[in-house]
């Protein structure tokens, strides 16, 4: 092994390193994590944290669990990798399963949330010229203000976030954007007879943790069913239990045309996304129309089925549902005139943050990780708290204790 990987280096060292040799597209905190177990990360000194992020919602089934990680090196030994060019022996039986589980006809897998949100585009517009008869080149899709599906060049140019889109022209056009949570905007759009698709995240995760009004969702769906419209919606960070049901779309009935996922759909173990839609959609795509070389890996079909296993039995989407309801009831109880908002569903929650004496949610979240607990912020003033969701009581109210200890360090 090359003495790189194997040097001993302090945390300043290794962050250094990074600064040095990689593209500063990230600001992280300066931690320097290790190892994982469950709800709890450790730094390279041996510090433990709760972590209050879970990759973006990614480690929903908590960090290594123990199925998932056997499924993964189970299936390592014998096949990883085929390509799509021959059939394996894993693929089918993990699209069986997984469409069967979300109630689909049809599953196309790929790798990363971005590439889902792709393909359900590309998905979206082929329909659009092969069933519902939308001159070439004219199909148009509507998406929300405040958005955030990816940071393809495709997906930031309906992005109206300056870092998101800025410098990155010109940019693909096809995209009606109008405020969130806002049905009537949607029926305005709709009158325009080339749009084919509705692409909306049931909360909006990386805006801040917008929960939409009860109504909206099942309004926004009737609209697109009248218009014959799909309703696509984007549950890669929302989706596989976070918000205390399977997907945050089962709050209110709602069953979209297309459905995309990622992030927890592997645990966090591995690369895996998925797009599901019915034959009638699905199956405009032929073969050599869209692919990917990873895509449906043998590592990742087993890694997907044990992750949505761990799910089902270990009843992650009740545990969110009640666990969230004590996070967001206790973090209202913390009298500080720092939090001017608590907002959520399931284990998906944020606080509003205002600046106190100069110290603003970054400066929040530093203290948080010196008393053992790591979140980050989004938007300036916004912290988002998305623990793994086999966290117990018991140690959620440990974590509220730290919250709260954090903020008021600052009063």
């Amino acid at each position: 092994m090359s003495t790189v990987m194997t040097e001993k280096m302090n945390a300043q060292q290794i962050m250094e390193m990074e600064d040095k040799y990689g593209a500063h597209n990230y600001h992280p905190l300066p931690v320097v994590l290790s190892k994982g177990e469950g709800v709890f990360v450790w730094d390279v000194d041996g510090k433990r944290y709760y972590d209050f992020l879970s990759a973006y919602s990614a480690v929903n089934q908590g960090h290594c669990h123990p199925k998932i990680l056997d499924a993964l090196v189970e299936q390592s030994k014998t096949l990883a990798l085929t390509s799509r060019a021959f059939h394996n022996d894993v693929l089918g039986r993990y699209e069986k399963y997984v469409t069967e589980y979300f109630g689909f006809d049809k599953v196309l897998p790929m790798n990363t949330g971005a590439e889902a949100v792709e393909t359900a585009i590309k998905l979206t517009r082929k329909w659009a010229y092969n069933k519902k008869g939308i001159p070439e080149n004219m199909a148009k899709i509507v998406v929300c203000e405040n958005n955030f599906h990816g940071r393809t060049t495709t997906i930031v140019s309906f992005s109206n976030d300056p870092d998101g889109y800025g410098d990155y022209g010109p940019f693909t056009p096809g995209f009606i954007r109008i405020p969130y949570d806002d049905a009537d905007a949607l029926a305005e759009a709709l009158k325009d007879p080339h749009v084919a698709g509705f692409l909306v995240e049931p909360i909006q995760g990386e805006a801040g943790v917008y929960v939409p009004c009860d109504s909206y969702l099942p309004k926004c769906k009737k609209l697109c069913e009248e218009n014959n419209v799909l309703f696509i919606a984007d549950e890669v960070q929302t989706g596989i239990a976070r918000t205390g049901r399977m997907l945050a779309c089962d709050h209110v009935n709602v069953k979209p045309d297309i459905l995309i996922l990622g992030k927890a759909i592997s645990g966090g173990m591995y690369p895996v996304s998925a797009v599901l839609a019915n034959d009638e959609i699905m199956m405009v795509i032929k073969p050599g129309q869209h692919g990917s070389t990873f895509g449906g890996n043998p590592v990742a079909a087993r890694v997907a089925v044990a992750a949505l296993d761990v799910i089902k039995d270990e009843k992650l989407a009740e545990r969110a549902e009640k666990l969230g309801n004590i996070l967001r009831e206790e973090l209202r109880a913390i009298k500080s005139d720092m939090i001017t908002k608590v907002r959520g569903k399931g284990l998906l929650n944020a606080i509003v943050i205002k600046p106190k004496n100069s110290k603003e949610a970054w400066d929040v979240c530093l203290k948080m990780a010196e008393n053992g607990l790591l979140a980050k912020p989004t938007h300036g003033d916004i912290i988002r708290f998305a623990p793994p969701l086999v966290i117990t009581e018991e140690q959620l109210h440990e974590c509220v204790d730290i919250i709260r200890r954090s903020i008021e360090e600052f009063a």
